[in-house]
C-alpha cells in the first residue's frame, strides 16, 4: 500500500472529519485526496471537508477534527459534561444540543457551525482566571476520547448559564445530585472567578441541597461582590447571598431565607 494512503488509515478511523488545510501539511495533495475519493477511501462532504469512509460521521467527530487538526481548544461542558459521565439524566437521544467551551469564543469554520443535527451551545469561562489542567477530564464516547470539565466546573458552566438559556428550576434539579464534588475544586475555581452572580448561585444550591462539600468551603477569599442581584425576574430575595430565587426554593427546606 501506497506509504501516504498508509499515513492516512493509521491516522484516521472510519467516520473521522478530514480537512484538505491538514491532510496538505502532511503531504496528500488536493488532487491526491480526490483520487483517495474516488477509491472510496473518502468522501467529501463540501469543499476542503471530507470523512474517512466506512459510517457517518457523528458530532464528536467533528469536535475531535477542531482539536487535533486546528488546535483549537475545546471541551466539552456543562450540561453535555455531566451527561456523559453519567451524571445526568437529561440526554437528548435524537436531536442532539451540545455545550462546548471554546477558548476565548473563537472563530468556528462554517462547517462546524452548520455539521448536520446537532445544535451547538457554545460557553467561553471568559470570566475564569485560570487554565487549570485539574478541572478537566477524558472521557470515551464510543471507542473516542474527548476533554470534558470535571464535575465541579460543569457545575460552574450550567449556573453561569441561568437565567440566559437555562431555567433555575433545571440548574436546581441537576444541583440535587451533585452530593460529591470536591470542596477543594469548588473553592479553587469560584476563588478564580469574577462572576458574581454564578459565585453566589453555586453557593446557595450547594448550601439549599446541604451537600457536604458546601459546608466545607471558606467564603472569605471567594468574590460576592456588594448589594442585591436579581436572577429570577420577580423571585424572593435570598437573604444570604442575596439573589432572587424562586419561592418554593426558598420556602421548601432552603437553609436560607
Amino acid at each position: 500500500m501506497p506509504s501516504k494512503l498508509n499515513w492516512l488509515l493509521q491516522n484516521t478511523e472510519s467516520g473521522s472529519l478530514v480537512l484538505q488545510s491538514w491532510l496538505t501539511k502532511n503531504g496528500i495533495s488536493p488532487s491526491l485526496a480526490n483520487k483517495y475519493m474516488h477509491s472510496h477511501w473518502l468522501q467529501k462532504l463540501r469543499a476542503g471537508v471530507y470523512a474517512r469512509s466506512g459510517r457517518d460521521p457523528q458530532w464528536r467527530d467533528a469536535v475531535l477534527c477542531l482539536q487535533n487538526q486546528l488546535g483549537i481548544s475545546v471541551h466539552l461542558a456543562g450540561l453535555t459534561s455531566l451527561t456523559y459521565q453519567g451524571r445526568s439524566h437529561y440526554l437528548h437521544l435524537t436531536h442532539q444540543s451540545i455545550c462546548l467551551c471554546v477558548e476565548d469564543k473563537v472563530s468556528l469554520p462554517k462547517w462546524f457551525k452548520e455539521f448536520p443535527n446537532v445544535e451547538w451551545f457554545l460557553i467561553s469561562n471568559q470570566k475564569l482566571n485560570m487554565n487549570n489542567p485539574k478541572y478537566l477530564t477524558e472521557i470515551e464516547i464510543k471507542g473516542e476520547r474527548l476533554k470534558a470539565s470535571v464535575p465541579e466546573l460543569a457545575a460552574y458552566e450550567i449556573v453561569n448559564a441561568v437565567p440566559s438559556s437555562l431555567s433555575f428550576e433545571h440548574a436546581a434539579e441537576l444541583f440535587q445530585g451533585l452530593v460529591n464534588l470536591s470542596p477543594r475544586k469548588v473553592e479553587g475555581l469560584l476563588q478564580s472567578s469574577r462572576a458574581v452572580k454564578t459565585n453566589r448561585l453555586y453557593l446557595f444550591l450547594g448550601d439549599h441541597y446541604a451537600h457536604p462539600w458546601a459546608k466545607r468551603i471558606d467564603k472569605s477569599s471567594i468574590d460576592l461582590g456588594t448589594g442585591k442581584r436579581q436572577i429570577v425576574s420577580g423571585g424572593t430575595l435570598d437573604q444570604t447571598y442575596q439573589i432572587t430565587v424562586p419561592e418554593h426554593l426558598v420556602n421548601k427546606g432552603s437553609l436560607h431565607g
